[in-house]
């Protein structure tokens, strides 16, 4: 069973940038779709992002489109969310999940594998 390590997350300015991480403990992961996902204090972990097994598509959110890009390595393996033009409401625990083969969706229901999280707060 593949497992998940989110990385980079931390304390940053509105407008500034971020770049977090999921690296997998498995080359297989090229076979995964993985999708990132937060939760802020208080309320329900929602979707950000996602992208398929070969990294040629992507779903964001509407929240993030236009600021938050997704791509992955295969050959680390490792997903990346890179975050650009950071607001107070980005505030969150941030999730990597993945899905062999999975639909690149934004249901956490399609996800079976999740990492620990990594904690991004945006503040002035």
């Amino acid at each position: 069973q593949v497992q998940l390590v989110e990385s980079g997350g931390g304390l940053v300015q509105p407008g500034g940038s971020l770049r977090l991480s999921c690296a997998a403990s498995v080359f297989t992961f090229s076979t995964y779709t993985v999708g990132w996902f937060r939760q802020a204090p208080g309320k329900e972990r929602e979707f950000v992002a996602a992208i398929n097994p070969n990294g040629a598509r992507t779903f964001l959110s509407d929240s993030v489109k236009g600021r938050f890009t997704i791509s992955r390595d295969n050959a680390k393996p490792t997903v990346y969310l890179q975050m650009n033009s950071l607001k107070p409401e980005d505030t969150a625990f941030y999730y990597c999940a993945g899905k062999k083969w999975g639909l690149l969706a934004p249901m956490e229901r399609e996800y079976n594998v999740w990492g620990l999280g990594t904690q991004v707060t945006v503040s002035s």
